[in-house]
């Protein structure tokens, strides 16, 4: 019975939040050091609060740029208007370079002499350190002083960085952050074939690019075509309780916190709870906490997640519709003997280790559900229900990647659920549609199974859209029995957004909630949007 309802109140949070995620989008924002062979980070450890959905402001600790705001933001090929780099964040800031670069980050102690040292360790590269005073497993920076880091990005990936000094506080007072490293080459095939129908498809709606390259590894198998970096950690009040109280201590490396037993209120994704983890990058009410998690794709898009396990805990978290293919562990490509073909695991969950980054592809088309998404008719009067859907060699219709139905899965072409509600399945059908006159679903229910603001007019025949305002015609239009009620009935205006939400989220139960009440924690929607739907990630 508890899994039955926690499963209905997942499903009912599900399109209630789409209309809270329906203008905030996420990618992997974060900031450069300079171009050419060198890359340059000036960052400081300070104090400041963070907020939760709870009300509750968080003491907390984190890296930051050392003049806020100096730094240059990318994302792919587009900047942030509102971008800033604030002195102190979590998680820290997201340093990207390429293979071949050499890195220098500045680290400047701006804790309270009462933290005594900090530092930062960065697995995977051969580091020098000067400056700064030794300590257990780096060289450190004294309260007030600074230590000096460097190597070269020798291969590309994901990885986490994190405090190397009293790990046990410092990365659980929000010491941590990700360094994503881009390759030097690019495979041909990245830049070609589906990918550049797909960047076709971007540029036909408006779309921009905002990749930070075309592939995550020299490797042909790596291409993607959008990208999310994800971060996940949790929070133990009572450790950041004691850290502020022992904060105005005038002595120096005196704090004394006991972090056992270990009891987490707050799960956080990149820094947020759900559902602030779905408002925009760099909000202004999360001056602290810039990024969100908040993914948005269209059909048959290559996905690329950057997951890091940040904190002390696993965390098993789970992206339905499909599951995630892992390209290479803390930026170690997975090969097959020949070296250039994937062998790297299939995963239902992307189990976060602490310290450990993943990548992967997840990607998502709608093969399967046995009826037309797209709600394509061909006895409708709407001329947009009579599209073609020519399949390539794989069934998929990527010839023609201005058109709203590019890359649907064409063995369903032509069934509309209404007329065909069984699709290929024998018996039952994939889905059983609601009375459109009955609200019994809830007010998150959007109304249509059809992917796309006006796919039930093109399904049915029996609608039209005035203004924003559905109306129907006569039901002797629609040339079939039965019928759907109108997308964006509630959840999305008719004329914008209508997708379909999945949802994201820890399979631990309790990292679904906020200090014990859901819905909260590590929970967030994936959106596939219909290709008339521009997802901008600058906002």
């Amino acid at each position: 019975m508890k899994n039955v309802l926690t499963f209905t109140r997942l499903v009912l949070l599900a399109a209630l939040l789409l209309a809270l995620a329906s203008s905030s989008f996420a990618s992997t924002p974060g900031i450069t050091g300079g171009t050419g062979g060198t890359a340059t980070f000036n960052l400081v450890a300070k104090p400041a609060y963070i907020t939760q959905p709870d009300g509750q402001a968080i003491y907390s600790w984190g890296y930051g740029c050392a003049s806020g705001g100096t730094q240059a933001a990318t994302l792919g090929s587009v900047s942030y208007a509102n971008f800033n780099c604030p002195t102190m964040q979590v998680p820290g800031p997201t340093m990207v370079v390429t293979v071949g670069q050499t890195v220098t980050i500045n680290l400047t102690n701006g804790l309270p002499p009462a933290a005594g040292n900090t530092s930062i360790l960065f697995p995977g590269f051969n580091v020098t350190a000067t400056g700064g005073v030794q300590g257990l497993l780096t060289t450190e920076a004294a309260p007030g002083g600074s230590v000096t880091y460097t190597f070269t990005a020798t291969t590309p990936g994901t990885r986490a960085y994190y405090s190397g000094t009293q790990g046990d506080l410092q990365v659980e007072m929000g010491l941590y952050g990700a360094i994503v490293v881009l390759p030097a080459a690019i495979p041909t095939a990245c830049t070609s074939g589906l990918h550049a129908s797909n960047l076709t498809a971007e540029s036909y709606w408006g779309e921009s690019d905002f990749r930070l390259a075309a592939a995550a590894y020299n490797n042909v198998n790596a291409c993607y075509d959008r990208e999310y970096l994800f971060q996940f950690s949790e929070i133990d009040p009572s450790i950041h309780t004691q850290a502020l109280a022992q904060s105005t201590q005038t002595c120096t490396g005196c704090m004394s916190v006991a972090t056992e037993p270990y009891h987490p209120a707050y799960y956080l994704i990149n820094g947020r709870s759900m559902p602030d983890d779905m408002d925009p990058n760099y909000a202004l009410e999360y001056p602290h906490q810039p990024y969100n998690g908040n993914p948005h794709m269209h059909p048959g898009e290559l996905v690329l997640l950057r997951i890091v396990g940040q904190g002390r805990w696993q965390h098993p978290f789970h992206e339905h519709a499909n599951h995630v293919r892992i390209l290479a562990r803390d930026g170690n490509l997975i090969t097959a003997p020949d070296g250039t073909n994937l062998a790297g695991p299939l995963l239902f969950t992307t189990t976060t280790t602490p310290g450990l980054a993943m990548d992967g592809i997840f990607y998502y088309t709608g093969k399967g559900l046995n009826w037309d998404l797209y709600g394509h008719n061909p006895s409708s009067k709407d001329a947009s229900a009579k599209l073609s859907c020519t399949p390539d060699a794989n069934g998929y219709n990527t010839g023609a990647p201005t058109a709203i139905n590019y890359f649907e899965w064409c063995q369903d072409h032509n069934k509309p659920m209404q007329a065909h509600p069984f699709g290929d399945v024998a018996a039952g059908g994939p889905a059983t549609l609601p009375d459109p006159n009955l609200f019994t679903n809830g007010p998150w229910y959007g109304g249509s199974p059809y992917l796309g603001p006006d796919a039930t007019v093109r399904a049915t025949g029996c609608y039209s859209y005035t203004s924003g305002t559905v109306t129907q015609t006569n039901a002797g239009d629609c040339g079939q029995t039965g019928t759907t009620p109108p997308s964006g009935t509630i959840a999305n205006n008719p004329g914008s957004e209508a997708g379909f939400a999945f949802m994201w989220h820890s399979h631990n139960e309790r990292e679904i909630t906020t200090n014990n009440i859901f819905p909260g924690g590590m929970l967030m929607m994936m959106l596939v949007d219909s290709r008339e739907f521009v997802i901008d990630e600058s906002l």
